[in-house]
């Protein structure tokens, strides 16, 4: 991992913004009582109480069992619990199993949550601990993210369908900003373009070393694409049509019977955190594969950008006309607790996390860490495929033009959309 600031001001930044993640953990969970933080709706998704308790034993785990003197573990058997896939911690519960816990309760979990963030406080002051706070700060902000989408998944899965928040007013939760009839594009000339992180901030491992890279000349759409251009791959007979689909895409259609973006409803509505709602054609399109994003691709004839070529127009690289960097923590990113949904805002961050067509490898002379953080995300580079940006469900701040999220080629219960790329 990359180090995070030095000096007294990048400390009290860093103890406040671990304070401040720590509170919004626990405020989205405010609505939900024991039974829906204990559910699981399938295996890729864990229950939000899980999310608490994860997210507390890495704290417990990784700083205060091993640099708070004396400290002791709140429960000496949680850990077999709560550890999430680090084999050098031991032997854990089963993924698939993690719905099973009806015990500890959410309270007992809200109460292990508060000892050991007070535990926390001696230590946020030691610069030597700061990228390790930091590390667990992204960690705990990705779960927000996780927690958030995979609660959405467990109320989907109620014929009732509830909401979240059903107080949070009617309808969307903010209205789309009208999107144009076609996506206007941003041109890039092509040549060598210097990618991954760049800078002393905290980044993730898989975001270097930093490398330079050749691209070809090509074009990015100005915008996500919305529901109404969806509607009209549908209506089109795009899930009918195999020669737009990748072999195994079109396979994975025909075996799950998929014909819309997860959460569509047959009647212009689909499922969000404040129950069914009226889809809004303009907003963003959300809750795809990634082979869903490459079919509509091919099909509007464009096709998805390389992970490159994303970043490169992110840092505003652009040789012929260097055009301003985008803002990571602009668009339409997560400040609060509240009902989340994407709006079609400026930039390139937020809204949908947006697939590329690139492989989840790692980059030249990538090593990985040391001791247990080790396996944060080198063993995971393999079938799966890069997303960048950032998406309603992020926190804001949380993104960066190097950032590299993953997702296996079915998975779309995340907030993941597309941005046309095309070659100039």
């Amino acid at each position: 991992m990359q180090n995070a600031p030095k000096g007294a001001g990048a400390a009290a930044a860093l103890a406040a913004r671990f304070r401040s993640t720590r509170a919004l953990t626990e405020a989205l969970v405010a609505p939900l009582s024991d039974a829906d933080a204990s559910i699981q709706s399938m295996e890729d998704a864990s229950p939000a109480k899980w999310h608490l308790a994860h997210t507390t034993w890495f704290w417990e785990t990784f700083l205060l069992r091993e640099h708070a003197p004396g400290y002791r573990l709140h429960d000496e058997r949680w850990p077999f619990l709560f550890n999430s896939y680090y084999e050098a911690e031991g032997a854990r519960i089963a993924r698939g199993s993690r719905g099973m816990l009806s015990r500890p309760t959410l309270a007992e979990v809200l109460e292990w949550r508060a000892h050991v963030t007070a535990a926390m406080e001696p230590l946020l002051g030691d610069p030597a601990l700061g990228p390790l706070i930091a590390l667990g700060i992204a960690h705990e902000e990705q779960h927000i993210e996780l927690l958030l989408t995979d609660i959405k998944h467990a109320l989907f899965q109620n014929p009732l369908g509830p909401a979240m928040w059903p107080d949070a007013g009617k309808g969307e939760a903010a209205a789309a900003t009208p999107a144009a009839a076609s996506p206007a594009w941003q041109a890039h000339p092509g040549g060598i373009a210097l990618v991954g992180h760049q800078s002393n901030d905290f980044a993730f491992d898989n975001e270097g070393p930093r490398r330079r890279v050749l691209l070809e000349p090509f074009a990015l759409a100005d915008r996500l694409v919305t529901n109404t251009e969806w509607a009209d791959f549908i209506a089109e007979g795009g899930y009918r049509n195999a020669r737009v689909w990748l072999a195994d895409g079109w396979g994975w259609v025909q075996r799950e019977g998929i014909r819309a973006p997860l959460y569509w409803g047959e009647d212009g509505t689909h499922f969000t955190h404040q129950g069914w709602q009226a889809r809004d054609p303009d907003a963003p399109v959300t809750h795809i594969s990634h082979f869903e994003a490459d079919a509509f691709a091919t099909w509007a004839g464009a096709r998805l950008p390389t992970e490159f070529e994303w970043e490169a127009i992110a840092r505003g690289q652009d040789s012929a006309s260097p055009a301003p960097a985008h803002d990571p923590a602009g668009g339409n990113q997560l400040d609060a607790a509240g009902p989340v949904l994407p709006t079609g805002a400026p930039g390139l961050f937020g809204d949908c996390w947006q697939f590329t067509r690139s492989a989840y490898l790692p980059y030249p002379a990538f090593r990985v860490a040391e001791g247990a953080v080790g396996e944060y995300n080198g063993k995971f580079m393999s079938g799966q495929v890069v997303l960048r940006g950032a998406s309603c469900a992020t926190v804001r701040g949380h993104s960066r033009p190097s950032y590299r999220n993953f997702f296996y080629p079915h998975q779309r219960w995340q907030f993941t959309g597309l941005r046309l790329a095309k070659d100039a």
